[in-house]
């Protein structure tokens, strides 16, 4: 059967009633006749469907194409294209009803060319090499471990379309208990503090985590959201890009060969539908997309009677005693599933801590409890020691512009961890004299 058959015949069906005759009616319309393969398929079609997937037609015309009656229908034609009008027929987080495009279009505020030029389904803007035709900014720079970090800032306007998604949809999608980033009361304490006071503590890191979440698998987060396959389609369209060739060749190589490697990588995974680093929607949709990692890396964690935390791309571990002599094992299991579920290990930043030496996650050292390291707190108490004696001008030798405000929110973050030592480093700061 022809996919355009196929498709007229999955719309006027949708459009008519869900019946034998029904489907026969709708179908005759579509056809300009009823052929004989028309009823046989009509029954196929229900026996396949009791109920109307009145949010999928595109599954429904690949199924009628694949029923046995399609096969009498090949030199068939329809002589007319109906418009199907899809609709949510679930929604268990009670999200925004988007039947439709149109829907999607009064929801963003946006009219409907716009959010076909935004959400951009024949990659027309995303294929041009002309960057005021791109929606994104592309700039990059380069990592503390010499990486290269490609950045996609959306423009002005898609900026706000995300915002709004972000709000308003994808943040009242909750992700799985594990992931501690990017959430609602989630925080590198609640990621770090599980694996406080354990023998053997185990990070690892997924290679570009962004980049690696592919349009497919976030047309599946919104599919599962309960959308139908066109707004699925567009809103997936919405928060991934693709980097044209041209602005990929501009980015420098790292300079480590070790790091090639990944670098080409990352280059495949920019040059096919990604989330982009740099969009506000991003982080959240990352957490969806690796909802699954997270299920199976949690049950695996207390198969061998320890722990897991995610925070973004950070993969944290932990266990009691006797973990020492088999963490590669482990890390060889934990690496099956990573790749499983369409990431990759970075196996660079790949870290046993067992109790004897420091144990450290997202910044802060857990062999007892969550705190920030001894010599960072050193290192800002002597600083504010010596604003205090020579003047904040004297310390500020990076020239961090609001330097004041900047060593405010590191007490801050002291303080968030050890309120004692917070307490005393915020007296030393009020103590300063910020004119000099």
């Amino acid at each position: 059967m022809r996919v355009d058959l196929a498709r007229a015949l999955a719309a006027g069906f949708l459009d008519g009633e869900w019946t034998q005759q029904g489907l026969l009616a709708s179908g005759t319309a579509v056809l300009g006749r009823r052929p004989q393969w028309l009823a046989p398929l009509a029954r196929q079609t229900l026996a396949l469907y009791p109920r109307a997937p009145v949010d999928r037609p595109r599954e429904l015309a690949t199924n009628i194409s694949s029923r046995p009656a399609a096969a009498r229908a090949r030199s068939a034609a329809p002589q007319v294209q109906p418009v199907v009008a899809t609709r949510m027929l679930g929604n268990r987080w009670r999200l925004p009803v988007l039947d439709g495009l149109g829907d999607v279009a009064d929801f963003l505020g946006v009219s409907a060319s716009e959010l076909d030029w935004f959400a951009d389904p024949r990659h027309l803007a995303r294929g041009t090499a002309g960057v005021p035709l791109q929606h994104y900014r592309v700039s990059h720079r380069v990592a503390a471990s010499g990486a290269i970090r490609v950045l996609e800032a959306p423009k002005a306007r898609l900026k706000v379309i995300q915002r709004r998604l972000l709000r308003e949809i994808a943040s009242m999608i909750p992700p799985h208990d594990a992931a501690c980033g990017f959430r609602p009361g989630g925080s590198v304490r609640a990621y770090a503090a599980p694996h406080a006071d354990r023998s053997v503590v185990l990070r690892l890191d997924l290679e570009a985590f962004f980049a690696s979440v592919t349009v497919s698998r976030v047309y599946g987060i919104w599919r599962t959201a309960g959308y139908p396959e066109p707004v699925a389609h567009c809103l997936a369209g919405l928060v991934t890009s693709v980097l044209p060739r041209s602005t990929w060749r501009a980015v420098p190589q790292p300079r480590d060969d070790r790091l090639l490697d990944a670098h080409w990588r990352l280059g495949r995974r920019l040059a096919a539908p990604h989330l982009p680093q740099g969009a506000p929607t991003s982080p959240a949709m990352a957490n969806l997309a690796a909802f699954r990692l997270d299920v199976r890396l949690t049950a695996l964690a207390r198969s061998w009677g320890g722990r897991y935390t995610r925070y973004a791309d950070d993969l944290a571990f932990s266990g009691a005693a006797g973990w020492g002599s088999g963490t590669s094992r482990l890390i060889d299991a934990v690496e099956t599933v990573v790749r499983d579920e369409g990431f990759r290990l970075n196996p660079r930043k790949t870290g046993v801590m067992p109790r004897a030496g420091r144990q450290s996650l997202g910044g802060l050292v857990v062999n007892d409890s969550p705190r920030v390291a001894r010599h960072q707190v050193d290192l800002l108490r002597a600083i504010l020691h010596n604003c205090h004696r020579f003047g904040p001008s004297t310390q500020n030798r990076d020239d961090v512009p609001a330097f004041e405000d900047h060593l405010r929110g590191r007490i801050a973050w002291v303080a968030q961890h050890d309120p004692v030592r917070g307490a005393r480093l915020q007296a030393v700061h009020d103590a300063i004299d910020w004119s000099r």
